[in-house]
């Protein structure tokens, strides 16, 4: 019987090149990316109990002529995020979405905090669209995690007595997990419309909520990845990264990057030739940020196809300690190790 296929972790910025090299743009590109993506979660898992966490977008037949267009004139594309200046990235996210939502449906409200009568905040919807007599509502979430396993050569070895699941996807500062985002989307955002409160502040009914989860999981090793292996929940082709620490790149083949900043981490780079630096220099540098901040960096190897450098793999590159400090962490981050949907197991 043959293996299970896992992840080529370069094969979607093949596509994505592929799809997009055509737009220059690099706020275009991410906004390409945050559309047209595969999604992180596996929608017919059991484990979102219905819960619709991969919704397909009704407009995604205009997309290509949009972004295109947007590529050769951004002007109202950069007022949208001079409005709303951010170093978070996951605001940044949120600019672009609204952005396109409000240029091809009916936007009806973004990030509308909703209040009980004592004046406490009980939720926010991100956005919400108006069709005709009703609303669709939208939560959007663009998450990094790396999957804290233990692996021997092409062999999982599972933490004794569990199986892998979502709260084994760690943020990179150790912040939070998979599982625990998607506990409060599903079992609070999304259903914020149920609330009493909700009804008070619209006009019409929400007729559907739907999340949007776009991001990247990474990985020691791609194994990780197989179908049998990947914890329930996830989608069998999602945006995939290596883990790698300074030594791991040491030890390389001859390679070139970029390193890429907090708000570059979305779509896979292109960028000049002249952008792109060398093994030795990005080991340097990698090492010169990690004294100044113990942070996982991530780094984007590349290419040079036709006069400009494109991504071919990513990685987060990780701290000597970072794994020490995820063990200590880890109690904190997976209280009760709950089902996002409410039964006893993941």
């Amino acid at each position: 019987m043959s293996q299970p296929a896992e992840l080529n972790f370069g094969d979607y910025q093949h596509q994505f090149h592929a799809d997009w090299s055509h737009l220059n743009d690099p706020h275009v590109r991410a906004l390409a990316w945050l559309l047209t993506s595969p999604h992180l979660l596996n929608p017919a898992s059991p484990v979102w109990h219905g819960a619709n966490v991969a919704p397909v977008l009704s407009h995604s037949d205009a997309v290509h002529t949009f972004l295109t267009m947007l590529d050769q004139q951004p002007a109202a594309l950069y007022a949208a995020l001079a409005a709303a200046p951010t170093r978070r990235l996951g605001l940044y996210a949120e600019t672009l979405f609204g952005f396109f939502l409000d240029k091809v449906t009916t936007l009806y409200a973004h990030g509308l905090q909703v209040q009980d009568l004592s004046g406490r905040t009980v939720g926010e919807f991100d956005f919400l669209v108006r069709e005709s007599d009703a609303l669709s509502h939208w939560e959007l979430a663009t998450k990094f995690y790396l999957l804290d396993s233990v692996c021997e050569g092409d062999q999982i070895l599972q933490h004794p007595n569990k199986h892998l699941d979502l709260f084994d996807y760690l943020g990179p500062n150790l912040g939070d997990t998979l599982g625990a985002k998607m506990d409060k989307i599903v079992r609070q955002q999304l259903r914020l419309p149920h609330h009493p409160a909700a009804t008070q502040v619209l006009d019409w009914p929400v007729r559907q909520s739907q999340a949007w989860i776009k991001g990247w999981l990474f990985y020691r090793n791609p194994a990780e990845t197989r179908t049998d292996n990947l914890p329930e929940g996830i989608a069998a082709h999602h945006c995939a990264g290596y883990i790698w620490t300074l030594d791991d790149l040491k030890k390389n083949t001859v390679f070139q990057g970029v390193i890429l900043p907090r708000l570059e981490w979305l779509a896979p780079v292109q960028c000049l030739p002249q952008q792109v630096s060398s093994q030795p220099a990005l080991i340097d540098e990698i090492g010169r940020q990690m004294a100044r901040i113990a942070s996982p960096v991530m780094l984007a190897m590349t290419r040079t196809v036709n006069g400009r450098a494109q991504e071919v793999c990513r990685g987060m590159v990780l701290p000597e300690d970072w794994w020490a400090r995820a063990a200590l962490a880890r109690p904190a981050l997976k209280p009760g190790r709950k089902n996002v949907a409410g039964s006893d197991q993941m």
